[in-house]
C-alpha cells in the first residue's frame, strides 16, 4: 500500500506536469507580450508575470498545456486598450481557437502566421489600426466562423480564398478601405455579411450570397449592376442595406415579403416600378433618391417610415396612406421630389405631432403646409414644363412598348 505522503507528493506532480504551458506556448506569450503595451489608463498586462503560471494571465484560457483562446486587453466598455504590433509568434499558439483585441492603437499588418491555427474559430480585431492587405493564407483556415476586422484601415481587396471557407457565419469587415470585387460566399452557415464604408466595386455574381443571410450591409462601395436575381433568393433577410451605391434594375416584389425590419435602397440607380405582391409590414423602407417610377403602391400603407423622395413617381397618393397618416400609423412620409399631381387631404386637417409629411416640387400645390427636411428646397411643386415634359416622355414610352408588342 502506498503511504498517504508518497501519494500527495506524485498526485502534487501530476498536477504540476499537466498545469505547466507547454514550452512553445510560454515562449509564443512571451513574444506576444513583448510586442504590445498598455494605453495610458489600462492596465490589462499587470497580470502578466512570466514567473508564475501564464494559464493564470488575464484573458489568456489553458486546456491542459495549451492556451485555446487569447483575448487581448481589457473588455470593459471605454477602456484604454493597447498599442503595439501583432507578432507573427501568434501562429505557434496551435490550439487557439479564439483570438481578440480590444479596440485600441494596434498597428501593422495582420500576421500571415494566423493561417498555421488550424482549430481557429473566432478571429475580432476591430477598432483598431491595422494597415495593409487580409491575408490570402487565411483561406486555410477552414474551422473559422467568425471574422471580425472592422474599423481599420485595411487596403487591397477580399481574398476570394475567404469566400470559399465552408464553415463561415460572420464577416464583418466595414469600415476599412477595402478595393474590387466582392468574391462569392460558399458557407451555407453565413448568417451576417457586413462590407459597408469600403471602396468595392464591380457587380454581384448571380449566387455570390448564400440564402442563409440574415443581415446584409454593403453600402457606402462602388457596386454596379442588377441584383434583383440576388436578392430575390435572400428570404431569411431581417436587415438589408444597399444604400450608397451605383446599383441599378428593378426591385423584386418579392423582396418586400421577407422578415425585414430595415430596407435600405436610398442614392442608387434603380429604376421600374415598385409592386409588392402583398402587404407591406416592414417598419422602415427608404428607396428615396433612385428612378423609380409609375403609382405609389397603396401595399405600403403599413411602413413606419416610408421614404420616396427624389424619384419619378405619378399619380396620386393612395388615399390609404393619407388615412394612416392621419392616424399617426405612418411616422414618416416622405414624397418630395417626384411629379405627384394630387393627395385628398383636407387643407384644415392637423397631422400628428409624432407623423412627417413632405410634398414639395411634386406637380401639385401641397394642399397642407409641412415642415421638410431644409434639403426639399423651397419651391412648392416642380416649374409646369418639368411635368408637362415628363408626362409627354411617359406617353411615347408606353406607345412604343405598344407598338413592339
Amino acid at each position: 500500500m502506498i503511504p498517504f505522503f508518497v501519494f500527495f507528493l506524485l498526485l502534487q506532480n501530476s498536477f504540476f506536469v499537466h498545469a505547466i504551458l507547454d514550452p512553445i506556448d510560454f515562449l509564443a506569450l512571451q513574444a506576444i507580450r513583448k510586442g504590445l503595451d498598455d494605453l495610458p489608463g489600462s492596465n490589462y498586462f499587470a497580470s502578466w508575470d512570466f514567473t508564475s503560471e501564464p494559464c493564470n494571465f488575464a484573458g489568456v484560457y489553458c486546456d491542459g498545456d495549451k492556451v485555446i483562446a487569447l483575448n487581448l486587453g481589457d473588455p470593459r466598455a471605454g477602456s484604454p486598450g493597447l498599442t503595439g504590433n501583432l507578432d507573427p509568434s501568434i501562429g505557434k499558439l496551435s490550439a487557439l481557437a479564439e483570438f481578440t483585441v480590444v479596440p485600441g492603437r494596434i498597428t501593422g499588418a495582420l500576421p500571415e502566421s494566423f493561417s498555421q491555427l488550424k482549430n481557429l474559430r473566432f478571429l475580432g480585431v476591430s477598432r483598431n489600426f491595422l494597415s495593409g492587405d487580409i491575408p490570402a493564407s487565411l483561406g486555410l483556415l477552414r474551422e473559422l466562423q467568425t471574422l471580425d476586422l472592422s474599423f481599420n484601415q485595411l487596403t487591397g481587396s477580399i481574398p476570394w480564398a475567404i469566400g470559399a471557407l465552408p464553415a463561415l457565419s460572420n464577416i464583418i469587415l466595414c469600415h476599412n478601405h477595402l478595393s474590387g470585387s466582392i468574391p462569392p460566399f460558399v458557407s451555407q452557415r453565413l448568417t451576417r455579411l457586413d462590407l459597408k464604408h469600403n471602396s468595392l466595386s464591380g457587380t454581384l455574381l448571380p449566387n455570390s450570397l448564400p440564402s442563409s443571410l440574415q443581415y446584409l450591409s454593403l453600402s457606402w462601395n462602388q457596386l454596379t449592376g442588377p441584383v434583383d436575381y440576388q436578392l430575390s433568393r435572400l428570404n431569411q433577410l431581417n436587415y438589408l442595406d444597399l444604400s450608397l451605391n451605383r446599383l441599378t434594375g428593378c426591385i423584386p416584389g418579392i423582396l418586400f415579403t421577407f422578415p425585414l425590419t430595415n430596407l435600405q435602397l436610398q442614392r442608387n440607380q434603380f429604376s421600374g416600378p415598385v409592386l409588392p405582391i402583398s402587404q407591406v409590414t416592414i417598419p422602415t423602407v427608404d428607396i428615396s433618391f433612385n428612378r423609380f417610377f409609375g403609382e405609389i403602391s397603396p401595399l405600403l400603407s403599413n411602413v413606419e417610415n416610408l421614404y420616396l423622395n427624389n424619384n419619378r413617381f405619378t399619380g396620386q397618393v393612395p388615399a390609404v396612406l393619407v388615412e394612416r397618416l392621419l392616424s399617426a400609423g405612418i411616422q414618416v412620409l416622405y414624397l418630395q421630389h417626384n411629379f405627384l399631381t394630387g393627395i385628398e387631404i383636407n387643407p384644415r386637417v392637423e397631422i400628428p405631432v409624432s407623423s412627417s409629411l413632405c410634398l414639395q416640387y411634386n406637380c401639385m400645390i401641397p394642399p397642407v403646409e409641412t415642415a421638410c427636411p431644409l434639403k426639399a428646397g423651397k419651391q412648392k411643386s416642380r416649374p409646369t414644363n418639368q411635368c408637362v415634359e415628363w408626362k409627354r416622355q411617359k406617353s411615347e414610352k408606353t406607345n412604343n412598348n405598344n407598338t413592339m408588342a
